[in-house]
């Protein structure tokens, strides 16, 4: 599920591919990608345009359920392995979309805040503490964090429009 760019600003980084888009093998193919277009202001076609767009996950294969039917937490030999390298290869990009507490973990090191909520809610220190490219933390798009956002209206006031300005920007739309 990784798509990885030479020409792409914008990156992508979540947790993992989950039940369907294990399935049909197209990152975000589900209500979670279509949260996740909608928050960033692009259709499909501007999602899936790999000249535009690298989507690197924090696991690249589906890791499989814990007993109540969520996604277990990406396996970590994925990041070991090839993350350093990956990006490494990109040095293009100029913002990273990390999205997640996985994500989270591994972009902002020391940026990171105690909390999911903490960290999103320091985005304004983060892009400016975070060297290139430019780290912006989101939640994660699925549906079991409606009451997050619900709970936390400030995301979709204030972050938001800054992040599709910044799609739209890197993207060319």
């Amino acid at each position: 599920m990784v798509r990885l760019s030479r020409t792409a600003r914008l990156a992508i980084c979540g947790q993992a591919p989950g039940t369907r888009v294990h399935a049909t093998g197209l990152p975000f193919n589900d209500p979670s990608g279509d949260r996740l277009r909608d928050w960033m202001g692009i259709d499909r076609e501007i999602f899936y345009d790999v000249s535009r767009l690298a989507i690197v996950p924090m696991g690249f294969c589906f890791p499989g359920q814990d007993a109540k039917g969520g996604d277990l937490p990406p396996r970590r030999e994925c990041v070991s392995a090839w993350h350093d390298r990956l990006f490494a290869a990109m040095p293009q990009l100029e913002l990273v979309l990390a999205i997640g507490q996985y994500a989270q973990a591994y972009h902002l090191g020391p940026l990171r805040r105690r909390s999911m909520t903490e960290t999103v809610a320091a985005w304004r220190e983060i892009m400016a503490g975070s060297s290139k490219p430019a780290i912006l933390p989101l939640p994660h798009p699925s549906w079991r964090n409606t009451g997050w956002l619900k709970k936390n209206q400030w995301f979709e006031a204030e972050i938001l429009p800054i992040l599709r300005a910044e799609v739209a920007r890197l993207t060319g739309r």
